[in-house]
């Protein structure tokens, strides 16, 4: 029987937190939460700058929560390659692995948010260009992590006789999670991925038609495509309540004042424990074991403990 895995995702825009302490503070009790109620994982995003919007820099903040937990993996979900030259996010990663005990969940992706690239002038090339980086980048951060001394010569990044000691803790090397659905990202995602991410995707038809391109990106780049964990967004985002009433209660309060009720539940799982489990059964009969979650009551914990009680008990 499958080991079905969850992680909560947990991004800097759900706490509405006025200063960066309030934010930390917020985002502590709910990873010692997480933690204590038995989630497989917390995530990270990865950004610089929203408007004026206080952002904690991620590889920073997820050091200081791998001090405050002992079983909860700690991921990026996911890390620009734009942002970091990936020689040194292959030493900081594997310092974190360590540090952490080996929980580390290497979650990259090519970027797109190209305010904030542009902004502190990385420049945004085009997808094709991204992408192409991003498999380079991936080709850098293996060799750092599972070589003596790591050599490489690319388009984009370069290595001459690089060292990166100490090694993660993990062996060969800490899961590698990939961001994004394309046709070229997921040639990328063939190539090293344990795990992929697509965010949530609208409708079943479309995540099976993105399962059979990585099967057929696996066959081209001979990698067994079953090696690959299958990783799905139930939703958009989730609400859980024990009724009716009480779910009411909880999307008028998490629904923007002008967006229609349909729009809202396109994106929104919003229903009881049962009706969530129909909803990851349709998954997993898709060979999904990895579910990522994100909670719309966040910073509240009410839906994280109603789910981790009357869902992931019962799964």
């Amino acid at each position: 029987m499958a080991r079905y895995k969850f992680g909560v995702f947990l991004p800097f825009y759900a706490f509405k937190a006025e200063t960066p302490n309030e934010y930390y503070n917020h985002l502590k009790t709910i990873v010692l939460q997480c933690e204590h109620l038995g989630y497989d994982s917390v995530w990270l995003d990865d950004h610089l700058m929203y408007g004026a919007f206080p952002i904690l820099e991620t590889w920073t903040t997820l050091s200081a929560l791998a001090s405050l937990t002992t079983t909860i993996r700690l991921g990026t979900m996911v890390s620009c390659i734009q942002h970091r030259n990936p020689a040194l996010l292959a030493k900081a990663a594997a310092t974190l692995d360590v540090l952490s005990n080996g929980r580390l969940e290497f979650g990259i992706g090519a970027g797109v948010q190209e305010a904030e690239h542009t902004a502190y002038g990385f420049g945004f090339p085009k997808a094709n260009t991204r992408i192409e980086q991003l498999g380079e980048a991936l080709e850098v951060i293996t060799r750092l992590w599972t070589q003596e001394k790591a050599s490489f010569q690319g388009k984009h990044y370069t290595l001459k006789n690089a060292i990166c000691v100490p090694n993660p803790l993990q062996k060969p090397h800490p899961p590698i999670i990939v961001g994004g659905s394309g046709k070229n990202t997921l040639n990328v995602t063939a190539r090293f991925a344990d795990k992929f991410d697509w965010g949530f995707v609208p409708s079943t038809d479309l995540y099976k038609r993105s399962l059979n391109t990585l099967n057929q990106e696996c066959k081209t780049v001979g990698r067994d495509f079953d090696r690959i964990e299958k990783s799905a967004w139930p939703a958009g985002q989730l609400l859980v309540a024990n009724d009716k009433t009480e779910l009411d209660s909880k999307v008028a309060m998490a629904k923007p004042a002008n967006m229609p009720l349909e729009d809202f539940k396109k994106f929104t799982l919003s229903g009881t424990p049962n009706q969530c489990l129909e909803r990851l059964r349709v998954y997993s009969a898709l060979g999904v074991t990895y579910f990522m979650l994100y909670f719309a009551d966040l910073p509240s914990n009410d839906s994280i403990r109603l789910f981790a009680g009357e869902v992931i008990g019962k799964v």
